[in-house]
């Protein structure tokens, strides 16, 4: 039993990284190379993309125009974001702006002869093979690719979470002492003291056959003469 519990614990802990790796935003120092919108077919990889009423639009094929912004690591690597609005859905973010972004991005365009900087905050996941990519938030200059900005509201979002994880097993703490540990305390004392009553009742049913067998015998000598 303990092993599952342990197991359980550890799935349970993934899924929980996973979901605020995926959901937190994050901030990326990159380079935007282009902006362009692309038909986009969607299919299984739909959970990774806008709700149709969020204000985009989905064709009969399950393609839907989404806007890109293709920007460039200081390392050199390339790495796409999409430019979706989020409405109401998970992730909260309340994201309506989609077309001023893109319009921020594409005036903030630069070659590698004469860099712009900027930060990019997004959520999400790339993921290439699954045509998946993170959901670009904001953009925000910056002086050069080694500014990195703090990411306040992922952090202030932990602190959140932890504080709340962290009163729920206070509270969780003071439930058990106070219901859980009296009850299983009563529990072990009942038990005990029906184990007591049952040596009793074993002692007492053996001393009680001990004396009728002896009773027997005396009774079995005196017609034998002994």
């Amino acid at each position: 039993m303990r092993w599952f519990l342990t197991v359980l614990g550890v799935i349970f802990a993934v899924v929980v990284f996973l979901f605020l790796d995926y959901s937190l935003p994050s901030k990326q120092t990159v380079r935007i190379t282009n902006t362009y919108n692309r038909l986009t077919d969607i299919g299984a990889n739909a959970i990774f993309y806008a709700s149709p009423d969020a204000g985009t639009v989905q064709n009969t094929q399950g393609q839907r125009d989404v806007r890109f912004i293709e920007t460039v690591r200081p390392n050199g690597r390339p790495f796409v974001y999409r430019n979706e609005d989020t409405g109401w859905i998970w992730p909260p973010y309340f994201k309506y702006d989609s077309s001023n972004l893109h319009a921020q991005a594409t005036d903030l365009r630069s070659t590698s002869a004469d860099p712009r900087w900027v930060s990019v905050t997004s959520y999400g996941w790339r993921v290439s093979w699954l045509s998946i990519y993170p959901n670009a938030i904001a953009i925000k200059p910056v002086a050069g690719p080694d500014v990195r900005p703090f990411n306040w509201a992922a952090q202030i979002i932990l602190l959140i979470l932890g504080a709340l994880l962290f009163l729920i097993w206070r509270m969780w703490n003071q439930f058990r002492e106070r219901t859980i540990d009296p009850a299983v305390r009563s529990a072990d004392e009942a038990w005990d003291r029906l184990d007591a009553r049952a040596d009793a009742a074993r002692d007492h049913i053996a001393t009680e056959t001990a004396e009728a067998r002896g009773r027997v015998r005396r009774w079995w000598d005196g017609i034998r003469g002994r």
